[in-house]
């Protein structure tokens, strides 16, 4: 057993707070921007279009995020205290709104500079799981999403939580959202990169069956508790987003023909 009594706050200069979760997105778009724009882009056109576009992920992210936490996950409390909506250094980021945010902004990106939508999306899908590790293990070191109650050996104690034994369902994610399939997703990149949208459903796809399992591990939102057939919103969610990616999957493979 590891007893987890982490501070949220990684630095603290008078009276700003630098978060870890703060910290994480800023890691993740660094290392995601350096992997694409060094290792994976080849065009020079390209290369300068992906600084822009950086800007509009940005946005995608933080306003996806947000907004699909407010109306999928909390939204009682929210129409409640409206002034709250925007106040995001006090927690509360969807995955799932942050992607369908990112999805909107690049066709808005694509449409502007008369770019292949899914050439964009499959940067995108291939170097999100750098930011996914950073963000679940700063979901670690905060105590939050952790996960159910267990005897296992390797449990953890979130002693600012209380004093149970949990599963590390943040560790999980981490591993398999993260490093699992960030091998998984550059095997077939480098195999199939030139046919674009296939990437992106791969992510879709292995990201909704990972999420959906490590999902039994960890605790429900207690807001909203277990929904239908005992499943988390999490699980719910990411059916809905396994059959988009196993349709997108069907629309941009090549293997059918």
């Amino acid at each position: 057993m590891f007893i987890n009594n982490f501070d949220p706050v990684a630095l603290q200069v008078f009276s700003l707070e630098i978060r870890w979760y703060s910290l994480a997105y800023i890691f993740g778009l660094i290392f995601g921007w350096i992997y694409c724009k060094k290792l994976i882009i080849k065009d020079q056109n390209i290369k300068k279009l992906f600084d822009d576009y950086i800007t509009y992920l940005i946005i995608g992210i933080i306003l996806g995020g947000r907004l699909g936490y407010v109306f999928i996950y909390n939204p009682k409390y929210f129409l409640n205290n409206l002034h709250e909506i925007p106040m995001i250094w006090n927690g509360g980021m969807s995955f799932h709104g942050a992607l369908i945010g990112i999805v909107l902004t690049s066709f808005i990106f694509c449409k502007k500079y008369k770019q292949d939508l899914f050439y964009f999306t499959d940067l995108v899908a291939i170097s999100a799981p750098i930011g996914i590790f950073f963000g679940r293990v700063a979901n670690f070191i905060n105590s939050e999403l952790y996960g159910r109650e267990t005897d296992i050996i390797w449990s953890v104690k979130f002693i600012q939580i209380d004093n149970l034994n949990r599963h590390p369902s943040q560790i999980y994610e981490a591993l398999f959202e993260g490093i699992i399939l960030f091998i998984i997703l550059r095997f077939f990149y480098n195999k199939y990169s030139k046919n674009t949208g296939l990437i992106s459903s791969l992510f879709v796809i292995f990201y909704s069956v990972f999420r959906f399992l490590i999902e039994f591990t960890r605790s429900p939102d207690l807001q909203l508790g277990l929904i239908i057939f005992n499943l988390t919103m999490g699980q719910i969610i990411s059916v809905i987003f396994l059959l988009s990616g196993l349709y997108l999957f069907y629309i941009r493979n090549d293997f059918k023909k």
